[in-house]
């Protein structure tokens, strides 16, 4: 009797001392169509916010690259700019200068990926660079926003 009291106080003990710690975390996953899609090759790309790193040395912001996966089984591919993109601190304004697949793009459609490379799927690349203003980068917190719209052309 005194051994099995003594065994369930022993156990009780040891579950007393474990540490236990969870990790609650969400999952979720964007299975685009077979036909048509431009992604980005890192997911997290869209999500969080890109920063365009200020090189002291050399006074210029660094360009932002970013590979995507694109396709349209019927045709080519197009592009074109939502609004013109810029940085912003509330009194100065850095414009960019957005180029996809080598192709820059306005606020009219460009053809970004022809119909050829389109139709198989192709890896291109993303580049926003910054334009140095006339008076040159001024000191402050800058933010904003490239809106991109894709289009699939049938021919």
């Amino acid at each position: 009797m005194q051994i099995t009291l003594c065994a369930a106080l022993l156990l009780a003990c040891n579950h007393a001392l474990a540490v236990r710690e969870e990790q609650t975390f969400h999952v979720s996953v964007t299975i685009p169509t077979s036909e048509f899609y431009v992604l980005p090759v890192n997911p997290g790309f869209l999500e969080r916010e890109q920063v365009m790193a200020w090189n002291p040395v050399s006074a210029e912001l660094s360009p932002l690259r970013e590979h995507f996966d694109v396709k349209n089984a019927s045709g080519s591919i197009s592009a074109r700019l939502a609004a013109e993109p810029f940085l912003f601190n509330g009194r100065e304004r850095i414009d960019l200068k957005v180029w996809f697949n080598g192709e820059s793009l306005s606020l009219l459609d460009s053809p970004v990926v022809e119909e050829q490379q389109a139709r198989i799927g192709q890896r291109v690349r993303l580049d926003i660079v910054a334009m140095q203003p006339a008076e040159g980068y001024v000191p402050g917190q800058y933010y904003g926003t490239v809106q991109l719209i894709f289009d699939a052309v049938n021919p």
